[in-house]
């Protein structure tokens, strides 16, 4: 046996001797393309069924129509649950649509970048969560293709493409860009959820129920976007990243279609290790502070139930963007505060500033600065606070500087109760400031309730 065995590894190096590696070429393998028997239309074309005037159900029947389009989503991670959202191209996509499938883990079968082609007749199309949907109608609603009539109505080709995303800015989301594979340059997550003693999560902290939104915001424009990702997701408990940089997705509504959110796949589609492009804020780290206990200005709003008794204490209490809603007087838990909101106001933009009285620090060191803030109904971080020494009596014309103030991050309903308190060191500043709070507000999309009381001046 042994020396078969030694005659037959001779036969092979011999073989291998007589052919030369550099003639021996392997064919590429030709994949052929799936033979769809009926007419071929676009995704463009399939959404334009929808009658956004009615909002009917439309369903297909005996169209003998099927569409292309290639996977951009993936449930591995869990963000995606039971839904596919494909593009009309890897490449520069015109158009993209939600499919409802009641199948688990559809990306062993429907990865990203796979072509896949559906068989429009029998499902039907809504406009639901912000986006519209292809399943089966059931009575009122569209539900999920069952797991037994998938095979029925998809075909997945053996075409993987690579998905190139379409880089727009945030000024730049419209309906058309929906369901669309999107990357966003030069972002970064609010500075108020990754300072050194609160990095917030994806979506596990205290408010998240059912999806975390965290606030990305442009570092050349300002402009806000959430980041939305499901409580269900397996990446739920990292931490975001606190750098400036990138990051791919879906572009899409959030459940009540409220806002545009970017989804993504997994926690790799966040490309932020690079340096963050924060506004410069007031500094007066080289100025020492001690525990003063001289008050220097101080409000509570106890009696202030009107406009006009805030006017006769000296405040300015303006709405700049042309609209009537202010910060308004209200009392909560039977204590007074100032609360400001754009929901229901239908203002877009809600620009609204309130601005302290002239605080005199002439005659006082080592000053430090406090309010306190309550964030409920959150819709994003919509609250700034600045300081100036020379304000004009209008907000718009006066220069500003920016404080690094504790802005908090709310829930989505008005369960708040703790106040969160800035303190901050204005004690490099001489003879007369004044404090402003400037509220930017959106509605339907940026609607956050902030209650603020307690603002202070203490020095020595």
């Amino acid at each position: 046996m042994r020396n078969f065995v030694i005659f037959g590894w001779g036969i092979i190096f011999m073989i291998q001797g007589c052919v030369k590696t550099d003639d021996f070429e392997i064919p590429e393998q030709e994949i052929s393309e799936v033979e769809i028997e009926g007419n071929l239309t676009s995704i463009l074309a399939v959404k334009g069924n929808f009658n956004f005037d009615t909002e009917a159900i439309y369903t297909f029947r005996e169209s003998d129509t099927w569409f292309e389009g290639y996977v951009i989503s993936s449930d591995a991670s869990g963000n995606f649950y039971k839904e596919l959202v494909v593009q009309d191209k890897p490449e520069n996509p015109v158009a993209g649509i939600h499919i409802l499938l009641d199948h688990n883990s559809l990306f062993q079968t429907y990865n990203i970048g796979r072509k896949i082609y559906v068989k429009l007749d029998g499902l039907s199309l809504w406009y639901n969560n912000g986006v519209l949907q292809l399943g089966i109608q059931n009575r009122g609603d569209v539900v999920a293709i069952p797991n037994s009539l998938i095979d029925d109505h998809i075909i997945r080709s053996e075409i993987t493409a690579e998905i190139l995303p379409k880089n727009i800015s945030i000024s730049d989301f419209n309906s058309e860009l929906k369901n669309l594979y999107v990357k966003l340059q030069n972002v970064q997550f609010d500075r108020n959820l990754v300072k050194n003693d609160q990095i917030f999560s994806f979506a596990s902290n205290a408010y998240d129920r059912f999806d975390g939104e965290r606030q990305l915001e442009s570092c050349e424009t300002g402009e806000t976007v959430l980041l939305s990702t499901s409580t269900f997701s397996n990446f739920k408990s990292l931490l975001i990243p606190a750098g400036s940089g990138s990051i791919a997705g879906i572009l899409t509504r959030d459940f009540y279609d409220e806002h545009y959110v970017v989804v993504v796949n997994s926690p790799d589609a966040l490309q932020m290790n690079g340096e963050r492009c924060d506004t410069e804020y007031l500094s007066c780290e080289n100025a020492t502070t001690t525990n003063g206990t001289k008050i220097i200005f101080e409000e509570n709003f106890d009696g202030v139930t009107s406009n006009t008794t805030l006017n006769s204490r000296g405040w300015t209490n303006v709405n700049v963007s042309g609209g009537e809603k202010k910060f308004t007087p209200t009392l909560s838990a039977g204590n007074r505060i100032l609360r400001i909101s754009a929901y229901n106001t239908n203002e877009s933009p809600l620009e609204a500033w309130l601005v302290t009285p002239k605080i005199d620090l002439n005659s006082s060191n080592s000053e430090m600065l406090s309010f306190d803030i309550l964030s409920s109904y959150d819709k994003g971080m919509i609250l700034e606070v600045y300081i100036t020494q020379d304000y004009t009596g209008d907000p718009l014309s006066t220069e500003w500087t920016e404080l690094d103030a504790n802005i908090p991050f709310g829930p989505s309903s008005s369960n708040a109760t703790i106040f969160r308190e800035s303190n901050i060191n204005i004690s490099c500043l001489e003879g007369n400031v004044w404090i402003g709070f400037r509220y930017l507000g959106s509605s339907f999309d940026k609607t956050t309730t902030y209650d603020l009381d307690d603002i202070r001046v203490i020095g020595e």
